[in-house]
Formats: structure tokens, C-alpha cells, sequence
């Protein structure tokens, strides 16, 4: 490596040299924000007379002995491009200007110098060499002729724009005088001797700000020839990074897509900021054959993973509108589940209607859950695994088993259980997206004429309002009209849909009922929404008529979203759940537990409650004696001062005389109260006693210990 301080107009003025950026790294994105941080700087150097130089940072390439047919010496830019792209399209702007105000010898000295090779083919004349998707941007900005006109969206021409905009006869000289004055570090390095690699990797741990999608490219194509990596990354990165894109929002999706690959692979999730890492730990070695079969696998995978986040570009109606449902109920965590799924779909394995009931089947789950307020996290390691799970011959079918063989917080939630929390859940206050999605499927349920609620208009309306007038508190005695307030304002008794809201405010339900202003049709009489079909016929609107409507949207909840009709065996193979996640252990059999990565020989609750307790006073004894959580747990040295003593240590005791219930409570007690995380992980990491920690699997499935604690204790 050999590093010195270089002027930027130096570097750029070097004879017979071009610059070329590798297709691995990442595209031309430096936005309006850093091109004018630049420029003030430059106009500020510029302008000050005292200032003799400014700092830049540096640029880091690579001369890999690659010549032109010209015979140009090529750089390879390892890091730099961003601001060497922006310090080019300056010089075009002070190029153009000259041009544009007859100052020939000045546009050609410009020319000349900094971007064009003056004795090279024509072909290779720009000194700058950058990535095809950028090169038309460019050759179009060179020439003051032609039209910037590209297909799409190019930084380059808006920030070029941008430059062009600056520079006037005022701030032409300046800004000559600024470049000038520019230094940064000149980092030119040697294959064969250094590994550019780890240069990058490092660059990048001290502050560059590159996705991990950007890290996993470098990875894969860094260390291959020129051409290999040109056919590379045509061949497979082009691809992927062109279908793992948000086009909504024209974002690149790809260290997700990347992330949640690996999920499938290794059946474990990994941290978004180590995505990169791991792919390394999977594929250790560059340009290997298991790299190559990852990269074809991940391409084909990227053709449904595009579809995922895109439903639009699914040309099956039916499959695309239940697509549209997955991303409004953003169930990204079932992607590592629905890609190979979907890729059995594309590849004729099962068939539309059977796709379409898996995607059915996991917004019944997803939704479920959420109404009855089941904790999120629990989905990861369930969709991470449920593909394994598959039976070929009786495709739906397992998964529809795998699912409702789940217990505790991976539980598929029981009819009577969401009808339950469906009538008293604030269902009004939830996110906008999750709102529209629960009034679409409701409303467009067996409808061949679907109501489009994404149209303006359409709002979510109270029936009984958010601020009534005054003739709601006289129609209604004080009790109810509380209740009206207090209970059911916000719940799905009390709402519906309307084009009219406005209009209908905050008004007497008759007067909703029955609003046609100018004959405009406003009120409930009037609507041919389904949900306004029990309105059109009440006389009055209390608590009675709020129930009564619950129960039969509740009865159409069951409908939209029903729960798999399959029989259920105990599940043998059932992941362990830890024992924060674990139902009530009463009246349940306990098979055994997993405590520090052992098993315990233990079957029933109170022998697990002493051993752990004893393994954890010996741990951590300081944190029971004299303390408050000695006292929850009632640690004793005199047995006859507990009703039950169970000895956990040489003359010390705690109370035995709880049921199983109580038992489980205090161990997540004291397993929170500890801390355990952290130290856990240092015993694993400095080989003591590792492993996952009480495993508690019970005679109706499985049970499993939080965040904290869940290391050491799962069940």
C-alpha cells in the first residue's frame, strides 16, 4: 500500500490514466445535500485567499495491470467514487459554461485535462469509467449538445443540474480556484500484497456508509478478473438487486431479501447490521461453487421475492389482490416462508387455489393473533421453520396442522377467543393500513362488485360519534350513553364505512339514517355497503343495537378469516417455548426441562422450581440474601418459619406450599430480576455452560423462559 496527499486536479489531470468504478460497488447515490456541502466548501476555499489547501478525504484503487486497447492505464476505485463522480460532473459544469460563454481555450483546457483522454479510440476517451446504468447519464451531460434525457431517474443528471445551476460568471473563477486547492489521500494499492478486501471491509467498520446488500456485493465480486466479475454480476447481483426493489417507493430491498434467505437457510434470524457477516460465515469461500449455487438459488428466489413486495406485477388477479393483503398487514416475518412457497407455485407444484389458501391461511393466523393481542416476536422463529414442515402430499393440510398445533403465545387463537376480544377491542385507534384492511376484507367478503376503500372519500365513520350533539344525551339514559363513550366508542359495534362522513358528522342516528340533502343519497338508508345494511332499518342506536351488531360482524369475522377445520395430534417435534411464552402449567405434564444446555431429570413442576432455584442461589447467592427478591421468593434459614420448606443451598430454604402457577411466576421472577443475559453470554462465550436455557415441554405440546432470562431458561 502507498499512501500520500494528493491535489485533486493533479490526480484528475493524470495523462493517459481513466478511472473506473467496478460494477461491485455500490450505485452513484450522493443526493442535493452532500453536492452542495461540497460546492460551499469549494466556494469557500475559493474565496478565501489565506487557505492554502482543503481535505477531502481520500481515494482508494487498485491497479490490477488492466490497459485498454489504447494502452490507458485503468484504476480500479475501491472507494472514492462518490466524490470523484461529483468532482467530475463540477468540471463538466465549468466545461459547459466556458462553451456556453465563447471561452473556447478555457473549455477545451477543462476538456482536455480532467475528463477525456484526449489520444485515446473514441470508446475509452472519458477518463471517468462508471457503471453502465450510469454511463448514457454521462455521456449525455459530456456533450453540451444533446438533451439530458434518460429512461428513469439519474442522480447524475440532477446533481449535474444542480452544479450547472451554481455556476455563473460570479462564481466560475471561484470555484476554479477552490478545486485547485482540494488534497485528499491517495491510497494506491497492490494486490498482490495487500488485500483489498479488508481494506474495504475496514473503510467501511470506520464510517462509510454502505448497506450490507452494498458489503455482500463488494464480497462476492471483489476478488474475481474484471470479466468474471462483469459476468457475474450480469448474470446474477443485476438481476436480484433489479427484483428485490420496492417500486412504490423506487427502494432497494436487497440486504432484507438477503436476510431473510439466510433465515430459511440456517433457520435462525439474523441482526439486520450482521446480514453481511453471516452470508460471509455461510460462504466463507469467494467464487466457490456452494457461492454460485447460493447466488442462482437467490435469483430465482428474487423473481417471487419482487412479487412479495410488488403484488401489482402478479398477473393471477386472485393471487395478487391476497398479495396486496400480505403487504398491507406488512407480514414481512413470513417471507422466509412464502418464498419458497410461491416458488412451488410458479414451478406448478401446487396449485392457484392452493396458494391462494396458504396466503389465506397466514393472514387468518397473523390477523388473529392481532386481535386478540398476541406478542409479535413469537412469528419469527415460527414462519422461519414452518416451510420444513411440509408435507408434499398433503400440502395445505400440514401446514394448516403445523400451525394449530402451536400452544402458548404461538398459539392459532380459537374462535370463542377472537370473538371474545373482537367486540371490546379498539379496533378505531389502530395504524391506517391495518384499519383499511380489516373494513376491505370485511366489506368485500364474497363481493363481486369490490369496493375500492382506498378511493378518497371513504372514511371510517362513528356511528355513535366521537363528540355528539346534544340530542344524543337526551335520546339515551346517562348509563348508556357512558357506555356508548367510555366502551364502545372506538370498537367494531360502533363503527362502519362511508363516502359522507362529513356530512354525517356528528348528528342524531335518525338523521344519518335518513340525510339526503339536494337528494344526494347521504345517510345509512341509502348505502349499498354491507356494512351499513343492519343500519337502514333502526329505529334507535344504544348499547343493544352497538352489541348486536358485533355479534354479527364478529359471525362474518369467522367467515373472512376462519380458523383450519383439521384434527389435531400432540406434536412431538414441536419447537420448545420458553417459559415466559409458556400457558398456565396447571394440570399439565411436564416431560422434561433444558436448564444451562442440560437436561434435567425432572417431570414434575416442583422439582423443576428447587433445581433451578438451587442452580441460580449457588449462581448469583449475593442477589437473594437480604434483598427484595430473597424476600419475594421467601428465602429462609429457619425451614419452620415456611409452610413448606424446599432446601435450595446447605442450610437455606424458600417457599414450597404454591401451585404449579405460583412456581413458574417466581422462577421469571427471579430469572428478570438477575439479569442473566449478559452473563450468560460471557459463560458461552468463555466455554462454561452454554447452550439454551429450563426447557419445559408439557403433556399438551410445548411450554418455553424473556429476553433476559430466555437463554437460560426455556421450557
Amino acid at each position: 500500500m502507498k499512501a500520500a496527499e494528493t491535489r485533486v486536479d493533479r490526480f484528475l489531470g493524470s495523462n493517459e490514466t481513466a478511472f473506473a468504478i467496478p460494477v461491485y460497488q455500490r450505485n452513484y447515490d450522493w443526493t442535493r445535500t452532500q453536492c452542495q456541502q461540497l460546492f460551499n466548501d469549494i466556494l469557500a476555499v475559493g474565496a478565501d485567499e489565506n487557505l492554502s489547501g482543503h481535505f477531502i478525504g481520500s481515494i482508494v484503487y487498485v491497479h490490477d495491470d488492466v490497459y485498454t486497447v489504447s494502452g490507458l492505464r485503468e484504476l480500479t476505485i475501491i472507494d472514492g467514487q462518490q466524490r470523484l463522480t461529483t468532482l467530475t460532473l463540477i468540471f463538466i459544469a465549468l466545461y459547459r459554461h466556458a462553451i456556453a460563454n465563447g471561452n473556447e481555450q478555457q473549455a477545451q483546457r477543462i476538456y482536455k485535462t480532467f475528463l477525456i483522454n484526449e489520444f485515446a479510440e473514441d470508446a475509452e476517451k472519458l477518463k471517468l469509467k462508471p457503471t453502465d446504468n450510469n454511463k448514457a447519464a454521462l455521456s449525455q451531460i459530456m456533450d453540451p449538445k444533446e438533451a439530458l434525457k434518460v429512461s428513469g431517474y439519474s442522480r447524475l443528471i440532477e446533481n449535474f443540474r444542480f452544479f450547472e445551476s451554481r455556476i455563473d460568471d460570479s462564481s466560475y473563477e471561484i470555484v476554479q480556484r477552490g478545486l485547485k486547492k482540494l488534497i485528499f489521500v491517495d491510497i494506491a494499492l497492490d494486490r498482490q500484497k495487500d488485500n483489498p478486501q479488508r481494506i474495504f471491509e475496514s473503510l467501511n467498520s470506520t464510517g462509510l456508509e454502505l448497506s450490507q446488500a452494498d458489503l455482500i456485493r463488494n464480497y462476492i465480486l471483489m476478488g474475481l478478473p474484471r470479466k468474471d466479475q462483469d459476468l457475474v454480476f450480469q448474470k446474477y447481483w443485476e438481476p436480484i438487486e433489479s427484483s428485490a426493489r420496492n417500486l412504490e417507493v423506487n427502494e432497494s430491498r436487497v440486504s432484507d431479501f438477503i436476510r431473510d434467505f439466510l433465515t430459511l437457510k440456517q433457520k435462525d434470524i439474523p441482526n439486520k447490521s450482521a446480514v453481511y457477516e453471516k452470508f460471509k460465515e455461510r460462504y466463507p469461500v469467494p467464487n466457490s461453487p456452494e457461492l454460485m449455487d447460493a447466488l442462482e438459488e437467490l435469483r430465482e428466489l428474487s423473481n417471487v421475492y419482487a412479487r412479495l413486495l410488488n403484488p401489482q406485477l402478479e398477473k393471477d388477479a386472485v393471487i395478487s389482490r391476497e398479495l396486496g393483503y400480505i403487504r398491507t398487514l406488512e407480514i414481512n416475518v413470513a417471507y422466509p416462508f412464502l418464498m419458497p412457497v410461491y416458488r412451488d407455485f410458479t414451478a406448478g407444484t401446487i396449485t392457484r387455489d392452493e396458494f391462494a389458501s396458504v396466503l389465506r391461511l397466514v393472514q387468518s393466523y397473523v390477523w388473529r393473533r392481532f386481535i386478540v393481542g398476541l406478542p409479535t416476536n413469537a412469528l419469527n422463529k415460527i414462519f422461519m421453520s414452518l416451510y420444513d414442515r411440509i408435507d408434499a402430499g398433503d400440502y395445505l393440510a400440514s401446514i394448516q396442522r403445523s400451525l394449530m398445533q402451536r400452544s402458548g403465545t404461538q398459539r392459532f387463537p380459537r374462535d370463542a377467543e377472537v370473538v371474545a376480544m373482537l367486540k371490546d377491542k379498539d379496533v378505531y385507534s389502530t395504524k391506517s393500513r391495518t384499519r383499511t384492511y380489516f373494513f376491505d376484507r370485511l366489506e368485500n367478503h364474497n363481493n363481486r362488485e369490490l369496493v375500492d376503500l382506498t378511493m378518497p372519500g371513504i372514511t371510517v365513520e362513528h356511528i355513535f360519534p366521537q363528540n355528539p350533539e346534544p340530542t344524543w344525551q337526551s335520546a339515551l339514559d346517562p348509563d348508556e350513553y357512558a357506555q356508548l363513550s367510555e366502551k364502545y366508542l372506538n370498537t367494531v359495534g360502533n363503527l362502519t364505512l362511508s363516502g359522507n362522513n362529513g356530512r354525517l358528522g356528528n348528528k342524531a342516528f335518525l338523521d344519518k339514517r335518513d340525510m339526503n340533502d339536494s337528494g344526494g343519497e347521504q345517510g345509512y338508508r341509502f348505502s349499498r355497503l354491507w356494512l351499513n345494511r343492519d343500519l337502514q332499518t333502526l329505529e334507535k342506536w344504544g348499547v343493544e343495537e352497538v352489541e348486536a351488531r358485533a355479534e354479527r360482524i364478529a359471525k362474518r369475522f369467522l367467515e373472512v378469516w376462519p380458523a383450519p377445520n383439521v384434527d389435531v395430534i400432540a406434536d412431538a417435534d414441536s419447537e420448545e417455548v420458553n417459559i415466559f411464552d409458556a400457558e398456565e402449567p396447571r394440570y399439565k405434564r411436564l416431560e422434561y426441562a433444558v436448564f444451562f444446555g442440560s437436561r434435567l431429570q425432572v417431570t414434575q413442576v416442583a422439582k423443576l422450581y428447587a433445581e433451578v432455584f438451587e442452580q441460580l442461589l449457588a449462581l448469583q447467592p449475593e442477589a437473594f440474601h437480604d434483598t427484595r427478591l430473597g424476600e419475594r421468593v421467601q428465602l429462609s434459614s429457619d425451614p419452620e418459619s415456611l409452610r413448606q420448606a424446599v432446601q435450595v443451598a446447605d442450610g437455606y430454604f424458600i417457599e414450597g406450599n404454591i401451585d404449579s402457577k405460583g412456581k413458574f411466576d417466581r422462577l421469571k421472577l427471579a430469572l428478570s430480576e438477575l439479569g442473566l443475559a449478559r452473563s450468560i453470554h460471557r459463560m458461552r462465550l468463555s466455554g462454561g455452560f452454554g447452550g439454551r436455557g429450563p426447557v419445559v415441554r408439557t403433556g399438551r405440546g410445548l411450554c418455553r423462559p424473556s429476553r433476559a432470562a430466555r437463554r437460560l431458561l426455556t421450557v
